[in-house]
C-alpha cells in the first residue's frame, strides 16, 4: 500500500509531467495544494512514528502493572475478600456466586439465582447433612 508520502509525490510529478506553471492562476493554486499536502503528509508521519512509540511505552506501562499486580495480590484474586462464595449448585450445575451471610442464617434456606431452585449443602464438621429433609 502507497504511503502518503508516495502519493503526493505521484501528484507533484503529475503537475510536472503536465508542465503546469506557477505563471498561471491555476498552476499557482495546484502548486500551493502540492505544497500544503506534503505538509500533511509530514504531519502524518510525525503522528504514526509517535503513535507507535506510544503504543510500545503504555504496553510496557502495563506489562510493569500486571508484575506489580501480581506481586500484591498474587496469581489469584481471593473471590472471598468480596464478600461472595462460588458454589456449583447442584439443580442446574451452574457456578453461581452467592454472599457469605447467607451461610450465617441455618434456617434460611438458600436458593439457586439461576434455576430458582433451594441450594443443600453437606456439613463437613459432623454426620448431619443438611440435605437429609429433601423428600
Amino acid at each position: 500500500m502507497e504511503t502518503i508520502r508516495q502519493k503526493v509525490s505521484y501528484v507533484r510529478g503529475l503537475a510536472d509531467g503536465l508542465e503546469i506553471s506557477e505563471s498561471s492562476k491555476e498552476g499557482k493554486v495546484i502548486r500551493a495544494l502540492i505544497d500544503i499536502l506534503e505538509d500533511i503528509a509530514d504531519s502524518v508521519e510525525d503522528l504514526d512514528t509517535a503513535q507507535a512509540e506510544l503504543d510500545e511505552y503504555v504496553e510496557a506501562i502495563d506489562e510493569d502493572l500486571a508484575d506489580v499486580e501480581e506481586e500484591l495480590y498474587g496469581e489469584e484474586e481471593d473471590e472471598e475478600d468480596d464478600g461472595f462464595v462460588e458454589v456449583e449448585c447442584p439443580n442446574c450445575k451452574e457456578t453461581v456466586y452467592l454472599d457469605e451471610d447467607l451461610f450465617d442464617d441455618e434456617d434460611e434456606e438458600i436458593i439457586c439465582p439461576n434455576c430458582h431452585e433451594p441450594i443443600h449443602f453437606e456439613c463437613d464438621c459432623c454426620d448431619c447433612h443438611e440435605d437429609s429433609d429433601k423428600e
